[in-house]
Parts: C-alpha cells; sequence; structure tokens
C-alpha cells in the first residue's frame, strides 16, 4: 500500500536519507529497525510530510503523495503515532481522543468502543487530564487517538520506548490482534529486536541513512540484524 522510492532528505547541509526505498505491504506489519540515529524517524517524517524530501517518491496505494499536506494524508488513511507521544496534556483522555475525529465524516465522528476495549484503562479515565497519566498510560493513549482516525495504514515511531514491561505486552497484544482483524497495515519502527521478532511479517534494517538490509522475516536472519542494531 505505501511505497518509498530513492528517498532523500536534507537538514540544512546534513544529509539525513540516502536513496532510501521501503515497501509496506497490505495488511501486513512491516517493521523498520536500527540503531538511534540512523534516519528512522526522520523517514517517517518524509512520509508524513513533516520534512520535505530532496528527492524521491512517496506513493499510498497508487497515488503519488510525495507533496501531499499532512492533513490530506490523515484523510486518505495514514495515522502517526510519533516518538514521544505528542498527546494534549491538558486535554482529558476523551477530549485527546476526540482530536482525532476531525478525518472522519461528521456522521462517524464517534469514539468506538473497540478502542476501549482494546485499551480498557482508558474507559477508566476518560475525565482525567492526558498530563497526569503515567508514560505508558500517555502511550496506549497516543495509540488509541490514531486508531480513532479508522486509518488504513498505523505508523507506530518507537512505541516500547520508556515503557514498563506490563504495558509493552499490552501494546504487543494489540498490535498482534490488530494484524489478525485485517484492514490495517502496521509500519512499526523499533530498536529492539526481540519485541518484533514474532510481530513482522517483513523488515528493513537502516544504518547511517540507508536500508542495509530488507526481506521477510524469518529466525536465520537474527545474527545478521543484530549487528546493525548494537554498538
Amino acid at each position: 500500500m505505501l511505497s518509498v522510492s530513492n528517498l532523500d532528505l536534507h537538514y540544512g547541509a546534513a544529509q539525513a536519507l540516502r536513496s532510501v526505498s521501503l515497501e509496506v505491504p497490505k495488511d501486513k506489519v512491516t517493521c523498520l529497525l536500527g540503531r538511534n540515529g540512523v534516519g528512522k524517524t526522520s523517514l517517517l517524517r518524509a512520509i508524513m510530510r513533516q520534512a520535505a524530501v530532496s528527492r524521491g517518491t512517496v506513493t499510498w496505494d497508487g497515488q503519488d503523495v510525495t507533496k501531499a499536506s499532512s492533513e490530506d494524508l490523515a484523510r486518505a488513511g495514514l495515522a502517526y503515532v510519533p516518538q514521544g507521544r505528542e498527546i494534549f496534556p491538558l486535554l482529558s483522555v476523551r477530549e485527546n481522543l476526540q482530536t482525532g475525529l476531525f478525518v472522519l465524516p461528521r456522521r462517524e465522528r464517534r469514539i468506538s468502543d473497540e478502542i476501549f476495549e482494546l485499551f480498557p484503562v482508558l474507559g477508566d479515565m476518560l475525565g482525567r487530564r492526558g498530563g497526569d497519566l503515567s508514560g505508558g498510560q500517555q502511550q496506549q493513549l497516543a495509540i488509541a487517538r490514531a486508531l480513532v482516525m479508522k486509518p488504513r495504514l498505523l505508523i507506530l515511531d518507537e512505541p516500547t520506548e520508556g515503557i514498563q514491561p506490563s504495558i509493552i505486552k499490552d501494546i504487543e497484544r494489540v498490535i498482534r490482534l490488530l494484524r489478525s482483524r485485517g484492514g490495517m497495515s502496521i509500519l512499526l519502527v523499533e530498536q529492539y529486536f526481540d519485541f518484533v521478532r514474532a510481530l513482522a511479517d517483513s523488515y528493513a534494517v537502516m544504518d547511517r541513512g540507508e536500508i542495509v538490509m530488507s526481506g521477510e522475516m524469518k529466525s536465520d536472519d537474527e545474527t545478521a540484524i543484530m549487528k546493525h542494531l548494537t554498538i
């Protein structure tokens, strides 16, 4: 569904991405792996038009969206959970979730009960301010806000970062469930191989702004992948 072709990205004189190409198949989980600072978040920002690319194309569902606005991408079915969550700390949990509804037709602007089936803790905290939640609860809120949009592609940037193990398990459970239901592709950015080993259908590994490995996730690739994840 998503195709990135020969993408270059510069921040001033510094080049963050070098001829990056990536495919995210329909209804599959694709994992983008790599150490900190190798360009993973820059690639997501380029896809979501939060950073202007120097060269290359981004295609979504057969359409060139390289120069589409972030709002247009959201309306087209792309939902992005950035590193750091970026929830609204002064808004309640309910209000944070409601901010994801703007991309839907007016008649569909309601928070589905499915959100609280996936994240039961949020149903008990609807009136609490987002800033009063723990880091793990804020991460669940950020993912739930993206799912409120009913996306066809869910992009998650290091959802396990700084999260307690019990909530990492909850996030893993949600990703498994979403994959099993179909109708949604997932691009998961991570640096911890143990988390994605059983979740990803395919993977790509970044190093120094380039894709250096890619393919279907198979157990015999682990040694080669780990060489790019360890210092």
